[in-house]
């Protein structure tokens, strides 16, 4: 009886951690579509379940070896498993409270974001030379490890750095003033510089592709 017990427990467990997050586009084998049409999607830089929803069929039959037919099937199966249709306000709303904000250090900014960095979308900062921008993301690369009941996520970090002003001493300064430890936070920050256009989007590929791997929350900066 208490082998079934964990056995259920376990089952639910998996459940749970399938459920969260981005979903691997492995799982739309489950649905019937073939491996093979799966390895070339990912092959695409498809890695998630939710980019395949979201793209245009024009994408997928650019794709070699994707006909109008199977990028049909695909998207059908997508759409099965990632939500794009209508929904009463109410569940809206249910999914608008789930929503995190982190802290980017500073009250008075805070109280301008009515809380914070939202997690689940785009936040675009800008500004003239030297007004903080860069700061901001260092801090946040450090607020989003934090408890939620201390402004953070209990994430980690992906920074992509497009002007070679990453500084890992800035990460340990900023982590002192909350008092984590200084080597926990830099190991759960994954850094790449980018250094052109191109290379810029193979690294957001690389990115949906380790964040499905590890199944755990990053905030991209």
């Amino acid at each position: 009886m208490a082998m079934q017990m964990q056995l259920e427990a376990n089952a639910d467990t998996s459940v749970e951690e399938e459920s969260f997050g981005p979903q691997p586009i492995s799982r739309l084998e489950q649905c019937g579509i073939n491996a093979n049409d799966v390895k070339k999607l990912e092959e695409a830089g498809f890695h998630t379940v939710e980019a395949v929803a979201y793209a245009p069929k024009k994408e997928l039959i650019n794709i070699k070896g994707i006909s109008e037919a199977k990028a049909d099937k695909i998207l059908a199966e997508a759409a099965k498993l990632v939500p794009m249709g209508f929904t009463t306000a109410t569940e809206f709303h249910q999914r608008r409270s789930e929503i995190i904000q982190i802290t980017t250090g500073s009250k008075e900014l805070d109280k301008l974001l009515q809380g914070g960095i939202e997690t689940g979308s785009i936040t675009e900062m800008f500004g003239e030379f030297r007004t903080g921008k860069t700061q901001i993301c260092h801090t946040l690369a450090v607020t989003c490890q934090l408890p939620i009941d201390r402004g953070g996520g209990e994430g980690k970090a992906m920074y992509i750095d497009t002007e070679g002003t990453f500084r890992p001493e800035r990460l340990l300064a900023v982590a002192e003033r909350y008092g984590l430890s200084g080597s926990d936070v830099l190991d759960n920050v994954a850094y790449a510089r980018a250094f052109n256009t191109d290379h810029q989007t193979q690294l957001l590929y690389q990115a949906s592709a380790m964040m499905v791997e590890s199944r755990c929350v990053f905030s991209w900066l």
